[in-house]
Parts: C-alpha cells; structure tokens; sequence
C-alpha cells in the first residue's frame, strides 16, 4: 500500500500558495502557543523572539537542513553559550541590558563577538541554524541572563523543538535527513 502523501505536499499540490501558507502558520500559531502557555503557568520566558524564525523554519520549509531538529538543537545550545560567554568576558553580567541602559560599546562588542563565534561553530559542525543568532544576541545583550531565564530558554528550545517536529511528522512530512 502506497504511503499517503503528507498533509503540507497535499496543500502544496495546487497552484495556490494559500495551502502551505495556512499549514506554516496554524503550526506556528500552535507551537508557539504551547510555548507562551507553559511560560504563564511558570512566571518565565518561555516565548522569546529566536523561537519565531525556528518554528517559520519548521513549517514553511521543512526540507531545509536548518529545519533539522539537531540543527535547532545545536544551534540554540550554541547560541545560548556564546551568549553567556561573551556577557561575562565584556563584564556586563551586572549592566542593565543594552535595551535599557542604552547600547554602549562593550555591548556591541559582546552581541557582534557571540554571533561570529556562534557562526563559527555552527558553520564548522555543518549544523546550520541562523535563529541561533538571536538566540545569542538576547543573552549578549542582556536581555535574558539570570539562570532560571537560561534554563526556560532551554526548555522553550526543547519544546518547541520536539513539539514542530512531532506535528510535521505526525502530519507525514519529515525534515530533511541528517547528514
């Protein structure tokens, strides 16, 4: 018995993009949903801006190697270090973050160095992810640095991760295979 084509070729089949569009964004609505829901009932960020390319990623094209879940994984886990690290190498772990006491210089510094060495690594791995580098531009900058923050950035990572790939697979489409 022949496999069932998956629900995202089944609305691409047409001539109109309104299938695929519809598809993407009723996932992302729900991922992101899911996410923002955990987040209230916690009191933590669970819903954060690098979590909205990743789950366009996921749905809007899933055949890219970025849409991969070790690629989302990697990468924001990447981004996540980078971030930490370059706060602190610049000194700016006790600053106000850059949105509030104003961009300085160390700021850019820390934001412009996590992004390259999150490049970097990402490029080297073969893993790429570029949601990864707002991921590292929100901790470089200050924006979310206290432990409890990381660890639901985390956890928001997993989630949405296991939760876009669940739904793609479960709606047949799978991401594209590993390399």
């Amino acid at each position: 018995m022949p496999l069932k084509p998956s629900l995202l070729k089944r609305v691409s089949s047409g001539r109109s993009a309104l299938g695929p569009a519809a598809y993407a964004a009723v996932l992302s609505l729900v991922v992101l949903a899911l996410a923002g829901v955990v987040g209230v009932a916690l009191h933590l960020p669970w819903l954060f801006p690098s979590l909205g390319p990743t789950v366009m990623l996921f749905f809007e094209s899933p055949e890219q190697p970025a849409a991969r879940p070790a690629n989302t994984l990697i990468g924001h886990l990447t981004g996540l270090v980078m971030g930490v690290l370059c706060l602190y190498a610049f000194g700016l772990q006790d600053s106000p973050p850059a949105p509030v006491g104003g961009l300085t210089v160390l700021y850019v510094a820390a934001g412009s160095l996590s992004v390259a060495l999150t490049t970097l690594i990402l490029t080297w791995l073969r893993k790429p992810h570029p949601p990864a580098g707002a991921t590292t531009l929100i901790v470089s900058l200050g924006i979310l640095t206290t432990p409890p923050q990381l660890l639901s950035m985390a956890g928001a990572i997993l989630l949405i991760t296991a939760a876009g790939w669940g739904l793609n697979v479960l709606l047949g489409t799978r991401p594209a295979p590993a390399e």
